[in-house]
């Protein structure tokens, strides 16, 4: 249709004469807040009145001072804060009909008919049976006298926009719940702590997490730390389980491993549907084996702390989206849910997600353990399929011998998370019946023969680790091409897998260019984006970004925590990126700055003289400080001295100005989950690439690829992983300013400048749809999202 040609934009959104109403509901989650400052200051900047209902339902039930009118204001300073600031309650009377009748009372008394609802799949599902009983209960409540008949046609019908918060990350239709990542963020740094002392003693340590009917973060965290056995409620271990766990946990013993990790999901059940407690696995390993076994119970502690950046930027981009929702919502519009799929925000019906959600209970009850997988969706078993593949090595004698020779390296700078990809490589290669190579220090490395044989073992424990192992450098292979086609040639290495930035990206060009003159580059090669700029083309993510994003947050927190003592202060901080704007900008929004400057978006000096009387007028209210970011490369002129220089000038008298240039700990510090998960999975499929590869270009005896479609970058770009030729993504790359001239987060840019309060316009044209709850085919999985 012609509607659908025209953009749409936030700021047209009319939110005039409607009230929203936010609660937080059932189990509390890190990142609740950031989603509620995100609806409170949506709802505000489109002229509607924001509610905040305390205590959950239990306060909407309760009425009076639980549902108050907030400002701007009212939110400041909650983004970094876990849990939620408005609390939330077990409600019984709301599970009756006259406990409904009274909320919605209260509700009608305010002109309340939006609700934005951040909670569990109970939660939600209260919502949605609330929704339908409406127009029935303000019957009942004008058969009562109690509101006239204006009020039941003026408020004849009820909106609902549910986000869930949920650290088990157990509803189906989203691959990820406010508050998951923030929970696997607490699970990794006890695992991190527990392997230094377990190394120590040589101890086995039982670790059990939160999931009574999830195994999400039990899986997750085994895939982050390296775990030798995982048990969780939706894929329970074979009869004789004891046994292989035995096997398993001695055979690492004999491979010099001195510690033994095994974590159990609260919820875990063997295949009779019976609970395996953490006792029971100690027990069992005490008595089998005399192994010095401690069991470790993490409980609340992974709903503690605060958000990770990744938790704050999703939950605003979904509290966006859901005010978004409720201005478009008709009296036919479903309840719905705001979803994240792959790296998009999509709309899906409440009750289609809560269905599948039960579904997914209902056939691990009844033993259907592989439907239970497939129905908690791609993201799940692309988890549990990659842990299955990188846990057990088989006896030499049962892998397949392909005579194959794949070599691995790292290009570029150092980013967390690149050991974790080595890793996955290394050991799916070996299960592939490959003969790995590492090669040492980049392709500077590799034209000087420093190139070895790993092993399975020789990988152990990498995941946790941050920087680069193998040691890596930013030299490209141009002027050693001579050198490294004798390396190749040799050493008989039939395949290249290369882990790294922009340079790894430069760096395959030149190898695919050089195959006219050398026979020896014409083998497959794949390269995986692990940098912390996040600057390559054809991935919307790049291993290590996750990292130094929390790093840039973390830091953000304690300056904004200093300069809320001092007051009237305005911090400038420099970040990473290159020309890449992607730390400044996501750093932003996750720390609530008040500006990020980026070489993506031109500026001049209006714009900082703006940016100054904004700062100027913040300081008049309540919150008396002020963030600013900027990119380093963003103009060569206003350089971070110069903008801090013009700020204390201008600011004299209203604030005082101090700058912090961030530097390299971006580069450094323990891997993310995401970043460990992420390194891991890509890897691991890039390995199942060259394989496939690796037969197809198989002809008379020697491998032969020349192709474009040979040398590839494996990238996650929107809903899926994709294989894109590095020769097509160069249409789509600056070369000279290094990064590609269309990137997904400069779209999210607008977001950061609202919820700072700045009038801006704001392109939204690509939400909306209503999408229905798909089934995916096993076939999809592989390309799931992370």
């Amino acid at each position: 249709s012609a509607m659908d040609h025209q953009p749409k934009f936030f700021e047209n959104l009319a939110g005039t004469g409607k009230a929203i109403g936010v609660l937080t509901s059932g189990g509390d989650a890190q990142g609740m807040n950031a989603a509620v400052r995100a609806v409170v200051r949506m709802g505000i900047y489109v002229k509607a009145k924001v509610y905040f209902v305390y205590e959950g339902y239990q306060g909407m039930v309760d009425g009076g001072d639980n549902i108050v009118e907030v400002s701007w204001e009212s939110v400041s300073s909650i983004l970094q804060v876990g849990g939620t600031v408005i609390g939330s309650a077990r409600c019984k009377s709301f599970r009756t009909r006259e406990g409904r009748l009274q909320a919605a009372y209260n509700l009608v008394q305010r002109g309340i008919t939006n609700l934005c609802v951040i909670g569990g799949d109970g939660s939600l599902t209260g919502a949605n049976l609330f929704r339908e009983e409406w127009s029935g209960l303000l019957e009942e409540l004008a058969q009562k006298g109690k509101i006239d008949e204006e009020a039941v046609k003026k408020y004849a019908y009820l909106n609902i926009v549910g986000m869930v918060g949920s650290i088990d990350n157990d509803f189906c239709g989203t691959d990820m719940t406010i508050g998951t990542d923030s929970a696997l963020h607490r699970i990794i740094e006890v695992v991190d702590a527990i392997m230094t002392t377990a190394q120590s003693h040589q101890r086995t340590f039982v670790l059990e997490v939160m999931g009574r009917h999830c195994g999400y973060l039990a899986l997750v965290s085994a895939l982050a730390c390296g775990a030798d056995w995982v048990f969780i409620p939706e894929y329970p271990p074979e009869e004789g389980w004891e046994d292989s766990m035995c096997v398993k946990l001695s055979e690492n013993r004999a491979r010099k491993k001195r510690l033994n990790i095994i974590i159990v999901a609260e919820g875990a059940i063997d295949c009779h549907n019976k609970p395996i407690t953490s006792e029971k696995v100690k027990d069992l390993v005490v008595q089998r084996l005399g192994f010095d076994t401690r069991v470790t119970i993490l409980g609340h502690v992974q709903r503690g702390g605060t958000p990770s950046a990744f938790d704050r930027i999703l939950a605003s981009r979904m509290g966006v989206e859901a005010v978004l929702a409720l201005l478009e919502a008709t009296p036919a519009t479903p309840a719905c849910v705001v979803s994240l799929s792959g790296n998009q925000a999509v709309r899906l019906p409440l009750m289609e997600c809560v269905q599948m959600t039960q579904e997914v209970q209902k056939a691990m009850d009844e033993g259907r353990f592989v439907e239970a997988v497939r129905l908690r969706g791609r993201s799940f078993e692309n988890n549990l399929n990659t842990y299955k593949l990188l846990s057990h090595k088989k006896p030499d004698a049962e892998l397949p011998k392909t005579n194959f020779n794949v070599a691995v390296l790292n290009v570029g700078a150092p980013a967390a998370g690149m050991n974790a990809a080595v890793r996955a490589a290394v050991r799916v290669g070996i299960t592939e019946g490959h003969k790995m190579f590492a090669v040492i220090d980049g392709f500077e490395g590799f034209a000087r023969g420093k190139i070895k044989e790993i092993s399975w073992g020789d990988v152990g424990g990498w995941t946790g680790q941050g920087g680069s192992i193998l040691g890596t450098k930013r030299t490209l292979p141009a002027k050693y091409l001579e050198k490294i086609a004798d390396q190749m040639r040799t050493n008989n290495i039939n395949a290249l897998m290369v882990i790294g930035g922009f340079e790894a990206y430069l760096g395959l060009l030149e190898l695919s260019a050089a195959r006219e003159k050398y026979d020896e580059f014409c083998v497959p090669m794949v390269m995986v984006p692990a940098t912390v700029s996040n600057n390559v083309p054809g991935s919307d993510f790049s291993i290590g970004a996750d990292t130094a994003l929390n790093t840039i947050t973390d830091t953000c927190d304690r300056i904004k925590q200093s300069a809320s003592g001092t007051k009237r202060r305005v911090f400038i901080i420099e970040t990473m990126g290159g020309y890449c704007g992607y730390l400044a900008n996501m750093g932003a929004l996750a720390a609530g700055a008040d500006a990020a400057y980026i070489f993506e978006e031109q500026f001049d000096i209006r714009e900082l003289q703006a940016n100054v009387e904004h700062l100027t007028e913040k300081m008049k209210t309540s919150i008396q400080r002020g963030l600013v970011l900027r990119n380093e490369n963003c103009n060569e002129n206003y350089t971070t001295d110069f903008i801090y220089q013009l700020y204390s000038e201008e600011g004299k008298g209203v604030f005082d100005c101090r700058k912090n240039v961030l530097g390299h700990m971006q580069q450094g510090g323990a891997p993310s989950p995401f970043d460990r998960n992420f390194g891991t999975k890509i890897s691991a499929k890039a390995m199942q690439w060259i394989s496939k590869k690796l037969k197809e270009t198989y002809r008379k005896g020697k491998v032969f690829a020349n192709t474009d479609d040979s040398v590839c970058l494996l990238g996650m770009r929107r809903r899926n992983l994709v294989f894109q030729p590095v020769a097509e993504l160069k249409s789509e790359t600056d070369f000279v300013h290094r990064i590609p001239k269309e990137q997904w987060w400069l779209k999210l840019r607008p977001l950061m400048k609202i919820l700072a309060k700045y009038k801006t316009s704001y392109d939204v044209s690509d939400s909306g749809q209503l999408e229905h709850v798909a089934m995916h085919s096993p076939k999809e999985a592989e390309t799931g999202a992370i």
